[in-house]
């Protein structure tokens, strides 16, 4: 396989996933690999390996947890996903897809690549926000196949941060426009408030490219939203994940159209209480952890919120993937 050095440099690496073509051309997805020892040594590389993917309006670029799963003998892997990130083109309409299911090309790659070309026997899949809703909805299709060993939700996308009246009404309309005009624009309010919490040039202390990862946003198109309703009403209805899952999710939410120092360390994104709700329709084996003042993207909360967030996932992962060499 041609990896090359990513963007984010050494021991970073990427390989474009040719897709099938859609309307608008060429499609391709993306795939991060951080080794976290040299295959060539002689203890022959990890056995293990967790594969990431991120939110909506998002991109890997969160290296200290790359660095997490490394210490801990994991060889990282990150999904950008079609039109997303490293793998969003200029004919692209960015983050647009009809259908969660046509994930599955490149999550089947993808496993494909870490499992049978890299050889690794054991895969944690970790998702964010509407990566985390992918990857939950993939696992439970993937279920019975040994696909997925265990699965790592991080706030995860499960329901629309709306009333439940306007989600009830909405939706019909909202499908009829995801059948007739999949690619229409809709009128969302741009709040940058979330981004301006976590970029450095901002109020937060972190680095990432504003052009893939913008303040305002990207549109909301009907045919991306009636699939993410669709993803939300299998969820509703119950999922059966044979895996065990672990859901991380805040202890609040802060909806807001100006800036608030809450943002700083709660959900300004999505309702946690509705992930924390939702969490057991998943699968049998589900792990439901609250974090206090964690913000969204819970890896991007302030450090001692991390430490407990790290703690959990450690905690998690001994119980669920111990480590068989040791």
């Amino acid at each position: 396989m041609d990896f090359l050095t990513d963007i984010l440099g050494e021991p970073y690496q990427a390989i474009d996933l040719p897709l099938a073509a859609d309307h608008e051309g060429d499609v391709v997805a993306t795939l991060v690999r951080r080794r976290c020892a040299d295959p060539g040594a002689a203890a022959g590389g990890s056995r293990r390996a967790v594969l990431y993917v991120h939110g909506f309006v998002d991109y890997f670029f969160q290296t200290h947890l790359a660095d997490f799963y490394a210490e801990r003998g994991y060889d990282f892997y990150a999904l950008d996903l079609r039109k997303y990130g490293r793998s969003l083109r200029p004919h692209h309409s960015p983050n647009y897809i009809h259908d969660l299911d046509a994930y599955d090309e490149e999550l089947d790659e993808a496993v494909r690549i870490i499992r049978e070309v890299d050889g690794h026997d054991t895969l944690l899949l970790n998702g964010h926000s509407t990566g985390g809703l992918i990857s939950a909805l993939y696992a439970d299709r993937r279920a019975g196949q040994g696909t997925i060993d265990a699965l790592f939700l991080n706030s995860p996308f499960l329901s629309l941060p709306a009333s439940l009246l306007i989600r009830t009404l909405g939706a019909p309309v909202v499908d009829l426009l995801g059948r007739l005009a999949a690619t229409r624009k809709l009128p969302t309010p741009s709040n940058p408030h979330y981004v301006h919490s976590l970029h450095r040039d901002f109020r937060g202390s972190w680095e990432f490219d504003l052009s893939l990862k913008p303040a305002g946003g990207f549109p909301l198109y009907a045919g991306w939203l009636a699939a993410i309703q669709r993803g939300h009403r299998r969820v509703r209805r119950g999922l059966g994940i044979d895996c065990p899952v672990l859901v991380m999710a805040s202890t609040a939410s802060t909806a807001t159209t100006e800036w608030d120092d809450a943002l700083l360390r709660t959900d300004g994104v999505l309702r946690a209480d509705d992930i924390a709700r939702l969490a057991p329709r998943l699968g049998p084996r589900v792990t439901t952890v609250r974090i206090r003042d964690g913000v969204h993207d819970l890896v991007l909360s302030i450090p001692e919120v991390r430490e407990r967030i790290f703690a959990e996932l450690d905690l998690w992962l001994r119980a669920y993937l111990p480590d068989r060499a040791g």
